[in-house]
């Protein structure tokens, strides 16, 4: 019952537009992101949540009040709506496979586009696309997880429990989602963020994460008469991208291994920019990384007479390790909630960040849990119900007090 009641919502939920936009200066960067706000905000009204409320910048926090007698510290539970940038989140046509048999599954027969979950998926009902979109799982099966404990826990006052806190955040996928987040308004003493893929997957760590612009403007004229004059900074950009070395770029790397990626070029033979991200989860190798970027820069600077090139980097987000190391009755108490849900667990630092690496650094410790899903930001992402139906029961667990 359970299962079929996630299901529902996340089906009804992944349709619904809510790609965010790195371009934008607002906040949801997404009109789509606010409507489905709104709509989050009339379920839980309508499931029966306290103090429901949804802010100028699309957060919606909601609460259930603890069982009556009941002594125990408040927790948060936190997912965000929107999904990547990165593909078409459009006209998300889901498809569920029931009981996966093994082997590959046939998502688009035209393209020739197939998903092969493992083989600890075996029996899972499947959740693919129709390979002309992303699924949007990430995070939408996270909402779905939440809302059906926020259901299930007014409904069955028998179930004791302390207070439980529930925000649905935007922009998270461009970095964004602790923005203004009200950490005091909430009122949680720790959180989990429920973004993270397959069953057991735990996350105590994130990436330390910084963002570069590098700005190259050269000399420009007709190409005409162009000999000994043009500094064309389309080539300077390919030089510079090009020179980087190979070993520490995303598709070369793993682990907990660091890295730069150039995500974004654009310009013309007047100006270009290129702008990316720096990862690594240790602080003195990220510093490491930027010093090498700056000396490429220089050193393209000056094999490049007449052009100009700038690197400024902006930090984004901390590795949270550090603050839940030193704050462990969040990471104690899901490990318990795990251990007794029978949930084999992988604890490690995620290649990458949820809300929860800056909320820990705002006072709200917040390891990331699974919801089940794999192959993010893409038309092969794909969720296993069944999984999330676990990752349902462990955060009752986690709340439950017996």
């Amino acid at each position: 019952m359970t299962k079929q009641i996630i299901l529902n919502r996340f089906l009804k939920y992944v349709k619904i537009e809510t790609a965010s936009n790195p371009d934008a200066q607002n906040c949801p960067s997404t009109q789509g992101q606010m409507r489905f706000a709104k709509m989050l905000a009339e379920e839980l009204k309508t499931i029966g949540a306290s103090k429901v409320r949804l802010s100028e910048h699309g957060y919606v926090m909601a609460e259930i009040p603890a069982s009556a007698g009941v002594k125990a510290p408040a927790v948060g539970f936190i997912a965000h709506m929107d999904t990547s940038p990165d593909f078409n989140g459009k006209n998300v046509n889901p498809r569920v496979h029931k009981h996966y048999r093994g082997g590959a599954i046939v998502i688009n027969k035209q393209k020739n586009m197939s998903v092969t979950p493992s083989n600890e998926c075996k029996g899972h009902d499947i959740i693919t696309t129709d390979g002309t979109s992303l699924l949007g799982a990430d995070d939408k099966a996270g909402i779905a997880i939440i809302m059906t404990l926020a259901e299930t826990l007014i409904k069955n006052p028998q179930i004791k429990h302390g207070p439980v806190k529930i925000a649905f955040t935007p922009d998270e996928e461009i970095g964004r989602g602790a923005d203004k987040f009200d950490v005091a308004s909430f009122g949680a003493k720790y959180a989990y963020t429920i973004d993270g893929d397959k069953l057991g997957s735990v996350e105590n760590g994130s990436f330390n994460a910084d963002a570069f612009k590098i700005e190259i403007t050269g000399v420009n004229c007709h190409p005409g008469s162009a000999k000994n004059i043009l500094v064309n900074p389309v080539r300077v950009a390919a030089d510079l991208i090009n020179s980087w070395p190979v070993s520490k770029l995303p598709e070369t790397t793993e682990g907990t291994e660091g890295f730069i990626l150039f995500n974004y070029v654009s310009g013309n033979v007047e100006k270009m920019e290129i702008k990316g991200i720096i990862r690594e989860h240790d602080l003195s190798k990220l510093h490491t990384l930027e010093k090498e970027l700056k000396k490429l820069t220089e050193t393209k600077q000056a094999a490049w007479k007449g052009a100009n090139i700038t690197l400024t980097i902006k930090e984004q987000y901390r590795n949270m390790k550090i603050v839940l190391d030193k704050n462990p009755a969040a990471l104690k108490k899901l490990e318990a909630a795990l251990k007794a849900c029978g949930i084999k667990y992988n604890l490690h630092q995620i290649r990458g960040g949820t809300d929860g690496a800056r909320l820990s650094f705002m006072g709200l410790p917040t390891p990331n849990i699974f919801a089940g899903y794999d192959g993010a930001h893409g038309p092969y992402e794909w969720a296993s119900l069944n999984a999330m139906e676990k990752s349902f029961e462990v955060i009752k667990e986690i709340v439950t007090v017996k």
